[in-house]
Protein backbone atom coordinates (compact mmCIF):
# COMPACT_ATOMS: atom_id res chain seq x y z
CA UNK A 1 0.00 0.00 0.00
CA UNK A 2 2.83 2.44 0.72
CA UNK A 3 3.86 2.34 -2.97
CA UNK A 4 0.38 3.06 -4.36
CA UNK A 5 -0.41 6.66 -5.17
CA UNK A 6 -3.69 7.96 -6.52
CA UNK A 7 -2.25 9.92 -9.42
CA UNK A 8 0.69 11.75 -10.85
CA UNK A 9 2.36 14.65 -9.13
CA UNK A 10 3.37 17.85 -10.85
CA UNK A 11 6.28 20.24 -10.41
CA UNK A 12 4.53 23.59 -9.94
CA UNK A 13 7.50 25.86 -9.26
CA UNK A 14 11.29 25.85 -9.09
CA UNK A 15 12.86 28.26 -6.61
CA UNK A 16 16.54 29.21 -6.47
CA UNK A 17 18.24 31.04 -3.63
CA UNK A 18 21.17 32.80 -5.34
CA UNK A 19 22.60 33.89 -1.99
CA UNK A 20 21.93 32.71 1.54
CA UNK A 21 20.38 35.95 2.75
CA UNK A 22 19.03 37.31 -0.56
CA UNK A 23 15.55 36.98 -2.02
CA UNK A 24 14.70 33.68 -3.69
CA UNK A 25 13.61 33.68 -7.34
CA UNK A 26 11.36 31.42 -9.41
CA UNK A 27 12.69 29.98 -12.66
CA UNK A 28 11.07 27.87 -15.37
CA UNK A 29 13.87 25.31 -15.44
CA UNK A 30 17.03 24.36 -13.55
CA UNK A 31 19.72 21.73 -13.73
CA UNK A 32 19.86 19.25 -10.83
CA UNK A 33 23.31 17.76 -10.12
CA UNK A 34 24.11 15.00 -7.60
CA UNK A 35 26.42 16.34 -4.91
CA UNK A 36 25.55 19.95 -5.75
CA UNK A 37 21.78 20.45 -5.85
CA UNK A 38 20.21 22.95 -8.23
CA UNK A 39 22.75 24.90 -10.27
CA UNK A 40 22.24 28.59 -9.51
CA UNK A 41 21.22 27.96 -5.90
CA UNK A 42 23.76 29.08 -3.29
CA UNK A 43 23.98 25.52 -1.94
CA UNK A 44 25.36 24.32 -5.31
CA UNK A 45 28.61 26.20 -4.75
CA UNK A 46 30.02 23.41 -2.56
CA UNK A 47 30.35 19.76 -3.58
CA UNK A 48 28.90 17.29 -1.08
CA UNK A 49 30.19 13.73 -1.19
CA UNK A 50 29.03 11.78 1.85
CA UNK A 51 25.44 10.61 2.36
CA UNK A 52 25.21 12.80 5.45
CA UNK A 53 26.23 15.87 3.42
CA UNK A 54 23.95 15.02 0.50
CA UNK A 55 20.72 14.62 2.47
CA UNK A 56 19.70 18.23 1.76
CA UNK A 57 20.58 18.81 -1.90
CA UNK A 58 16.97 19.81 -2.52
CA UNK A 59 14.05 21.00 -0.46
CA UNK A 60 10.43 20.40 -1.44
CA UNK A 61 7.15 21.91 -0.28
CA UNK A 62 3.58 20.76 -0.84
CA UNK A 63 1.73 23.17 -3.19
CA UNK A 64 -1.56 22.41 -1.46
CA UNK A 65 -0.13 23.73 1.82
CA UNK A 66 0.54 27.24 0.47
CA UNK A 67 -3.13 28.21 0.95
CA UNK A 68 -3.24 26.66 4.43
CA UNK A 69 -0.12 28.54 5.47
CA UNK A 70 -1.75 31.73 4.23
CA UNK A 71 -4.84 31.06 6.35
CA UNK A 72 -2.76 30.23 9.41
CA UNK A 73 -0.76 33.46 9.06
CA UNK A 74 -3.69 35.69 8.08
CA UNK A 75 -2.47 36.19 4.50
CA UNK A 76 -3.30 35.18 0.95
CA UNK A 77 -1.72 31.91 -0.23
CA UNK A 78 2.01 32.14 0.42
CA UNK A 79 4.26 32.64 -2.61
CA UNK A 80 6.76 29.74 -2.82
CA UNK A 81 9.73 32.13 -3.00
CA UNK A 82 8.96 33.31 0.53
CA UNK A 83 9.37 29.78 1.94
CA UNK A 84 12.71 29.25 0.15
CA UNK A 85 12.02 25.60 -0.77
CA UNK A 86 13.46 24.53 -4.14
CA UNK A 87 10.59 22.51 -5.57
CA UNK A 88 6.84 22.97 -5.18
CA UNK A 89 5.03 19.67 -5.74
CA UNK A 90 1.29 19.19 -6.16
CA UNK A 91 -0.88 16.11 -6.48
CA UNK A 92 1.22 13.79 -4.27
CA UNK A 93 1.54 13.84 -0.49
CA UNK A 94 5.20 14.75 0.09
CA UNK A 95 5.19 13.06 3.50
CA UNK A 96 4.29 9.78 1.78
CA UNK A 97 7.18 10.12 -0.69
CA UNK A 98 9.54 8.73 1.96
CA UNK A 99 9.29 5.02 2.70
CA UNK A 100 8.20 4.19 6.25
CA UNK A 101 10.56 1.18 6.17
CA UNK A 102 14.25 1.65 6.86
CA UNK A 103 15.31 -1.07 4.40
CA UNK A 104 13.28 0.38 1.52
CA UNK A 105 14.10 3.43 -0.58
CA UNK A 106 11.67 5.27 -2.81
CA UNK A 107 13.24 6.94 -5.84
CA UNK A 108 11.08 9.51 -7.61
CA UNK A 109 11.27 10.49 -11.27
CA UNK A 110 10.71 14.15 -12.10
CA UNK A 111 10.33 14.79 -15.80
CA UNK A 112 12.34 12.63 -18.15
CA UNK A 113 15.64 12.13 -16.37
CA UNK A 114 15.90 13.47 -12.82
CA UNK A 115 15.64 10.97 -9.96
CA UNK A 116 15.46 12.01 -6.30
CA UNK A 117 15.13 10.32 -2.94
CA UNK A 118 13.36 12.02 -0.03
CA UNK A 119 15.69 12.04 2.98
CA UNK A 120 13.53 13.55 5.69
CA UNK A 121 11.43 16.49 6.86
CA UNK A 122 12.44 20.09 6.24
CA UNK A 123 11.61 21.98 9.43
CA UNK A 124 11.18 25.74 9.27
CA UNK A 125 14.03 28.07 10.16
CA UNK A 126 13.72 31.05 12.48
CA UNK A 127 13.64 33.36 9.43
CA UNK A 128 10.05 32.26 8.78
CA UNK A 129 8.85 34.35 11.71
CA UNK A 130 10.28 37.46 10.04
CA UNK A 131 9.07 36.43 6.59
CA UNK A 132 5.52 35.39 7.48
CA UNK A 133 4.96 37.51 10.58
CA UNK A 134 4.11 36.51 14.12
CA UNK A 135 3.23 32.83 14.23
CA UNK A 136 4.91 32.10 10.89
CA UNK A 137 7.36 29.64 12.39
CA UNK A 138 4.59 27.75 14.21
CA UNK A 139 2.39 27.71 11.09
CA UNK A 140 5.13 25.99 9.10
CA UNK A 141 5.87 23.34 11.75
CA UNK A 142 4.85 19.97 10.32
CA UNK A 143 4.21 21.59 6.93
CA UNK A 144 7.74 22.65 6.01
CA UNK A 145 8.09 19.99 3.35
CA UNK A 146 10.96 17.58 2.85
CA UNK A 147 14.62 17.37 1.98
CA UNK A 148 15.98 15.16 -0.79
CA UNK A 149 19.15 13.99 -2.47
CA UNK A 150 19.59 13.80 -6.21
CA UNK A 151 20.12 10.24 -7.44
CA UNK A 152 20.32 11.09 -11.17
CA UNK A 153 20.76 14.62 -12.44
CA UNK A 154 19.23 16.43 -15.36
CA UNK A 155 17.02 19.38 -16.23
CA UNK A 156 13.87 20.08 -14.25
CA UNK A 157 11.07 22.11 -15.81
CA UNK A 158 7.94 23.63 -14.29
CA UNK A 159 5.09 21.31 -15.29
CA UNK A 160 7.19 18.12 -15.14
CA UNK A 161 5.41 15.04 -13.81
CA UNK A 162 6.45 13.44 -10.52
CA UNK A 163 6.12 9.65 -10.24
CA UNK A 164 7.48 6.82 -8.16
CA UNK A 165 10.24 5.21 -10.25
CA UNK A 166 9.38 1.57 -9.60
CA UNK A 167 12.52 0.26 -11.33
CA UNK A 168 14.74 2.30 -9.04
CA UNK A 169 12.94 1.52 -5.80
CA UNK A 170 15.05 -0.73 -3.57
CA UNK A 171 13.45 -2.81 -0.88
Amino acid sequence: MVRRFHGTGRLGAIVLRPDRLKDAVSVQEARAEPGLGLIGDHRSLRLRQSDAQRHRELSLIQAEHLSLLGVWTGQAPIAPERLRRNLVISGINIAAMHSPFREERFVWRIGGSVRIEITGPCPPCSRMEDELGEGGYAALRGHGGATARIVVGGVLRVGDTVNLDVESTVG
